[in-house]
């Protein structure tokens, strides 16, 4: 029985793992390292497409943006899903992002294939999304595995804050919780990132 069992959970790891890199195979936003340090590294981004919405705590933004892959939208089309999930805060960048309000308003946004434009991408149906084009430019990112709580983002989103300082290297905006991963994916098989956009010669 003990064997069975054993056979069984190395089956569903394997098959969790599988999963993982199925998602890990999803379409991702182009980017250009520009210059990798030990503890993280600096990207350049073109202009990005996504759909998002605003939210609270008590909302549950990623339904609404869900919805609209999933044919909320005047043309009612199917919209295959990208990675990765980006969550900001609206926080103020001078005090521990721990001391932001429960009640602050959050974005969530999603994405869009590289297919769209903004004019070509289906408008939403619900008022509370929109389309926005993410302007590019330059972000500090630290990797970092583990399961996606808020917790953990704070804590690396502290620490690149600590190391950009060292290297005194500017922030501009707010940083950004980045989610590349299905809720079921293992802990070690996650990829999480904190970004952060800055200022860069």
């Amino acid at each position: 029985m003990m064997l069975k069992k054993s056979k069984f959970s190395l089956k569903l790891i394997l098959l969790l793992f599988l999963i993982s890199k199925l998602a890990m195979a999803l379409e991702e936003p182009e980017f250009v390292i520009i210059k990798s340090f030990s503890e993280y590294e600096i990207r350049k981004y073109k202009d990005r497409l996504a759909v998002q919405v605003e939210y609270s705590n008590n909302d549950r933004g990623f339904q609404y943006l869900f919805n609209y892959i999933s044919g909320a939208n005047i043309n009612t089309e199917k919209i295959d899903m990208t990675t990765p999930v980006t969550q900001s805060l609206k926080i103020d960048m001078t005090i521990p992002v721990t001391q932001s309000l429960k009640d602050d308003k959050m974005v969530m946004q999603f994405f869009l294939p590289s297919k769209f434009t903004i004019n070509t991408a289906p408008k939403p149906t619900n008022e509370r999304v929109s389309l926005v084009i993410i302007e590019g430019g330059y972000y500090a990112v630290i990797r970092y595995s583990g399961r996606s709580t808020d917790k953990n983002y704070y804590n690396k989103f502290e620490e690149l804050k600590e190391y950009l300082k060292k290297d005194k290297i500017e922030i501009i905006e707010n940083g950004i919780k980045a989610t590349f991963n299905a809720p079921y994916t293992l802990p070690p098989l996650r990829r999480n990132e904190v970004m952060v956009k800055i200022k860069w010669n």
